[in-house]
C-alpha cells in the first residue's frame, strides 16, 4: 500500500512540474549576424526568468524553414512564439497558422504586411534611426562627395525604410552624389564582394552608407584591403563589432536598435497574455533608435546605450 501511494505521490508531482514547464519558442535569422543572436539570447534569457522551456530555432531568410519550424512549434504546444520573420508576405501564412491554433505571435524587429494576426509587432522606428545615420553621414562628409549605399534584403520591410530615410536626408545636399547603389542581403561577406567591385569602378568614393551593420563591416574590410582607409563608412544596428570599429576609428558611426528592449519587452508581453488573457492594445509599437560614434560609444554595451 505504502508502494502504491509512493507511485501515486510520484506520478501527481511528475505531472505537476511537466504541466508547469511550459515552452515557449523563439524564432529569428541565422545567429552567425550578431543583431539576431542577440535578440534571440534576450528573449530566451528573459523567458527562462520566467519560467519558461525555450526552443530557440533559426530559419536563415528562409520563408520554407520558417514554416516548418512554426509546425514544430505548434505540434509541441508552445505557449507563445516571439519571431524575427523571414519576409513581409512570406510570414503572414505562418504568422496566421499559429492564431488558428491559438498560439499568440509576438514579432520583433520585423513587421509583416498584415494586421489582426500577430499579438504585437515591436519594432526599431527605423526610418527615424535612418534620418539620425543620414544626418551624421553628411556631416563626416563635409556635405560632399561620391558615396555608395549598400542596401538590405528586398523582401525585408526595413530594408526600403532605412534606404528611404538616408535618402530623404542627403537629398537636400545636391554636393552628394550617389554613384551606385546595391543590395548586399544583409551580409558580411557579400557587402565584402560587393564593394570589392563598386570601388574599382568608383575608385573617387569618399563614403559608404550601408543599411546595417555587417554589410557596413563588410564593405569596411574591403577598403582595407584596397588601401582605401580615408572613406567614410556608416552601419545601422548598434552590433558589439561596429562598436569597437568605431573605437578604432574604422567604422564613423552606427545607429543602434535597442533590441535588447523589444526583445526582454515582448516575452513580458506574451506572458501577461498567456496567463491573463490580456493581450496588448496596440498591435504596431516602434521605439527610437540612437546614434552611436566615437563621442558617446563608451557609454553602450550590448545593443544597450546609457544616454
Amino acid at each position: 500500500m505504502k508502494f502504491l501511494k509512493f507511485i501515486l505521490v510520484s506520478f501527481v508531482m511528475g505531472f505537476s512540474v511537466q504541466a508547469y514547464a511550459a515552452m515557449m519558442c523563439v524564432i529569428t535569422p541565422a545567429h552567425d549576424n550578431p543583431f539576431f543572436k542577440a535578440e534571440a539570447d534576450i528573449a530566451e534569457e528573459t523567458g527562462k526568468a520566467l519560467g519558461y522551456d525555450v526552443l530557440s530555432l533559426d530559419h536563415g531568410d528562409d520563408a520554407k524553414v520558417q514554416d516548418e519550424h512554426f509546425d514544430v512549434c505548434i505540434s509541441k504546444g508552445a505557449k507563445f512564439i516571439i519571431a524575427d520573420n523571414a519576409g513581409a508576405d512570406a510570414s503572414i501564412a505562418a504568422v496566421q497558422k499559429a492564431k488558428d491554433a491559438g498560439i499568440p505571435v509576438y514579432l520583433i524587429d520585423r513587421e509583416i504586411n498584415a494586421t489582426g494576426i500577430a499579438s504585437a509587432q515591436l519594432v526599431a522606428n527605423n526610418y527615424q534611426g535612418a534620418v539620425l545615420g543620414g544626418e551624421e553621414f553628411v556631416s563626416a562628409m563635409g556635405e560632399a562627395g561620391d558615396f555608395i549605399e549598400l542596401i538590405g534584403k528586398e523582401t525585408d520591410t526595413n530594408a526600403g525604410i532605412r534606404s528611404k530615410g538616408y535618402n530623404d536626408v542627403i537629398a537636400d545636399y545636391p554636393d552628394m552624389v550617389k554613384v551606385a547603389a546595391q543590395s548586399a542581403n544583409w551580409s558580411q561577406s557579400e557587402a565584402f564582394e560587393v564593394m570589392e567591385k563598386l570601388i574599382q569602378a568608383h575608385p573617387s568614393v569618399k563614403g559608404v552608407i550601408a543599411g546595417n551593420d555587417t554589410m557596413a563591416l563588410g564593405a569596411s574590410a574591403a577598403l582595407k584591403a584596397a588601401g582605401m582607409n580615408d572613406v567614410i563608412v556608416a552601419g545601422f544596428d548598434g552590433s558589439r563589432e561596429v562598436m569597437d570599429a568605431i573605437v578604432a576609428g574604422d567604422i564613423n558611426h552606427t545607429v543602434l536598435q535597442p533590441i535588447a528592449n523589444f526583445s526582454e519587452m515582448a516575452v513580458r508581453m506574451a506572458h501577461e497574455e498567456v496567463t491573463s488573457g490580456s493581450a496588448p492594445a496596440v498591435e504596431k509599437q516602434s521605439i527610437d533608435c540612437l546614434l552611436v560614434n566615437a563621442g558617446n560609444v563608451s557609454k553602450c554595451g550590448v545593443f544597450r546605450c546609457d544616454f
